[in-house]
């Protein structure tokens, strides 16, 4: 079968679902009016708070959300075959995805700008957001553990992309200063940049950097997560219009031109999807399709995560009411564009079946490598682009992603800490620095208490990332439908993708169970029952507030 087929198809039904369905959700379901006070201008500090061109701001909502998550998620799932992962990215993007994450922008602007987690305790009880809480700070240690780890074996595999990667701080540093301070026209300063970005990666393969094996006693690995989160916590503390906004806009252009020359090279070498439609030959030991699927595919279809930068960056940023629609709604077109190349790339990447069976030889597989290599060889081929370039390039793409997704996952876990030191009034933790220095602290111990002097402990617990994240995306529809019932619009759009969401997450999060108590893995089987715990009692407290919110609105018509 042709790739070019799974090209237009995905990316049509796509395109249709932002120009009809998300036009929709804005008139119909949202009521978007731009006359309303966004919170960027009512409480505007040009540190968190920054009234933002849409476009920019879709490059900061974009690329904090898209991580490497789109190209693992499908690179993987992949191995029951490419038809459902090709219908879940498809279907998931236009109407799980965007109804999710436009939902959470217009329901924290709505609500001075809130994140998802205090909104609860507002929309459902403080008992729920206590709960909620935690399962967000799981999340949050989850992503910015795993993806320290996940950028620093990059570096390390491709010394090639090392000056690209921190190259573009610097590039994005530059930008901001012209956008904010030189006032220079945005077209100007993206082409710019844009040109800046992938002259360093043209050059990133002839100059490499590489850290020594054994770094003051450590390994090159631990170095580097050092690194990256001594980075991450400075980047976390800056104003977002110096280095977040800027080095996240610019990301989203580079991706866009990645995907572009990909996409491209699709339609001009036409290769073959040598992977099965439906495999039947899986490998022993892989799970269910049923419903691990949903969880194993969660960005590039639909994930929490997304919730919580859409209502803990984004909806500090967003200029008119109105700009929720593209920022929202286009940036999980945009990621759902991503997770589709990665199909393409790790289906129709290899010569022959034998080829990706060679691959796909246990449930886990693929990833990131897939993408970049299965991608490569179809750039190389369709283009002539040189494959060392080529699979620099993919590789910077996603060093690039995992890293704009840590920066703003750590400031994501400030915003935790200082949102409890404001609800438990622990002063000192309400403030940035302390809350910045529990993060990382909490991230390293992790990294290093869990996973010994490697640094590599967020990958003990990434097998439940899933599953907590897609319960994650389940609760914010549930605070987005509670918000549409008391205001009297039609809820059915939120309801089903909720309902599916948490049904599937839940059974994922049973099976998972099994599985750890059957390997004895007691500790993964302890958070397991703990996420379980607090997904039905929160689920419980949610419907039962549901209902409760439309009794109310019943009675106040039946008063009327």
């Amino acid at each position: 079968m042709s790739a070019i087929l799974l090209l237009i198809i995905g990316l049509g039904a796509m395109a249709a679902g932002y120009f009809i369905y998300s036009r929709f959700l804005a008139k119909v379901i949202f009521k978007l009016d731009d006359k309303f006070k966004t919170p960027a201008h009512e409480f505007e500090d040009g540190v968190d708070f920054v009234p933002t061109n849409k476009f920019v701001l879709w490059g900061h909502h974009f690329t904090s959300v898209a991580g490497a998550a789109p190209i693992v998620g499908p690179a993987i799932a992949v191995i029951w075959g490419w038809l459902p992962a090709f219908l879940w990215v498809t279907i998931g993007t236009i109407f799980f995805a965007g109804i999710h994450d436009f939902g959470a922008i217009w329901a924290s602007v709505r609500n001075k700008a809130k994140s998802v987690g205090t909104l609860t305790g507002e929309v459902v009880s403080n008992r729920t957001r206590s709960i909620f809480m935690i399962v967000i700070f799981l999340v949050l240690l989850m992503v910015n553990g795993v993806f320290g780890v996940v950028i620093a074996k990059l570096l390390i595999n491709n010394p090639g992309s090392v000056v690209p990667v921190w190259g573009a701080i610097a590039v994005a540093l530059v930008i901001g200063q012209l956008i904010y301070r030189a006032k220079m026209s945005l077209p100007i300063v993206s082409l710019l940049g844009v040109t800046a970005l992938y002259f360093l990666i043209y050059i990133g393969p002839s100059v490499p950097v590489a850290l020594p094996e054994q770094v003051m006693g450590m390994s090159d690995n631990a170095a580097w997560i050092l690194i990256l989160f001594a980075y991450a916590a400075v980047a976390s503390l800056l104003p977002v219009w110096m280095l977040l906004q800027p080095r996240d806009y610019i990301n989203g252009l580079q991706l866009f031109v990645g995907l572009i020359a990909l996409y491209a090279a699709v339609l001009i070498g036409n290769p073959t999807v040598v992977a099965p439609m439906i495999n039947n030959n899986l490998p022993a030991d892989t799970p269910s399709m049923i419903p691990l699927l949903f969880v194993t595919i969660a960005c590039g279809a639909i994930s929490g995560f997304h919730g919580l930068v859409a209502s803990g960056t984004t909806s500090k940023q967003l200029n008119r009411e109105s700009d929720a629609r593209f920022v929202g709604y286009f940036g999980a077109t945009g990621e759902g564009a991503l997770a589709l190349a990665a199909i393409i790339a790790g289906t129709a990447g290899f010569a022959s079946l034998a080829d990706w069976q060679a691959v796909y030889t246990a449930f886990g597989q693929g990833g990131v490598l897939a993408f970049v290599n299965g991608g490569a060889t179809i750039l190389s081929q369709g283009t002539g682009m040189d494959a060392a370039v080529a699979g620099t390039m993919l590789t910077v793409m996603a060093a690039l992603f995992a890293g704009t997704t840590m920066d703003t996952g750590l400031r994501l876990q400030r915003y935790i800490f200082q949102e409890w030191g404001e609800i438990y009034d622990i002063k000192w933790m309400a403030k940035a620095a302390p809350a910045t220095l529990l993060s990382v602290g909490s991230c390293l111990l992790l990294a290093f208490g869990a996973g010994g002097a490697d640094g590599s402990g967020g990958l003990l617990i990434w097998p439940l990332f899933g599953t907590t994240n897609q319960l994650l995306a389940g609760l914010t529809l549930l605070v987005v439908t509670v918000m549409l019932v008391r205001r009297g619009s039609p809820t059915i759009y939120a309801l089903v993708p909720l309902i599916f969401l948490l049904s599937m997450t839940l059974y994922a999060l049973l099976l998972q169970l099994k599985g750890f108590y059957l390997k004895s893995d007691w500790f993964l089987f302890g958070l397991d029952l703990v996420v379980l715990v607090a997904a039905v009692l929160v689920t419980l407290e949610c419907t039962a507030t549901l209902r409760r919110v439309k009794r109310e609105k019943k009675a106040e018509a039946g008063n009327a």
